[in-house]
């Protein structure tokens, strides 16, 4: 792993404001981009710069917005896996963003935070700081206090370009080669996993 780096919490790395209000029910057909937080388990992937939904101009000034390199992180969900999948809003104008999500603003590499809460380390963490049977939540104090090793931005951005890399080799490998594609996502589950492992001090 090249060069230093700091474990830091998320609260010592940015603010994570809640989404509010947004429902499915305010939908239209064009309008302001955004992003419900259904949404982030059923259809985004780690990150986007177009939205799937829109809401009118009038009901947009009602809600949170999520800017460029914003984290949307989904706080409820019905399965650990789900709990806190977390999409990159990578689009140059400001969308809104349903309830039951965090907007986390930050100033570090928006991609290499959300590649790194898909590490095992934040499943493990998320495990033993779940709340709810039917509905399970990570509650904002617990997701603030959770640690992830800060390297420079150019490391950051080393990181993520490889990472991206298998990104687009496990996703657009072709249906039919079912193989290829477990054999790839191990490859990118290994590699990330490796690149992401930094010892505590």
């Amino acid at each position: 792993m090249g060069g230093g780096y700091k474990w830091l919490t998320i609260n010592e790395i940015g603010m994570l404001v809640r989404g509010n209000g947004l429902q499915k029910k305010d939908f239209t057909e064009s309008g302001v981009g955004c992003i419900h937080y259904g949404q982030i388990y059923t259809y985004y992937g780690t990150f986007t710069n177009t939205t799937k939904s829109f809401v009118s101009e009038e009901s947009a000034t009602k809600f949170r917005k999520a800017q460029k390199g914003d984290l949307i992180i989904a706080t409820t969900s019905e399965n650990i896996d789900d709990v806190c999948k977390t999409v990159v809003w990578l689009g140059d104008e400001e969308i809104c963003v349903s309830g039951e999500t965090y907007i986390f603003k930050h100033n570090q590499n928006p991609k290499y935070l959300a590649y790194y809460l898909q590490t095992p380390m934040f499943y493990d963490y998320k495990k033993k700081n779940v709340t709810g049977t039917k509905v399970i939540r990570v509650h904002g104090s617990k997701l603030e206090n959770f640690k992830i090793p800060i390297p420079s931005l150019e490391e950051q951005s080393r990181i993520v370009d490889i990472l991206d890399k298998f990104d687009v080799l496990v996703n657009d490998i072709s249906v039919g080669l079912p193989t290829e594609i477990k054999m790839r996502q191990q490859q990118y589950q290994y590699y990330r996993d490796m690149l992401l492992n930094f010892s505590e001090k």
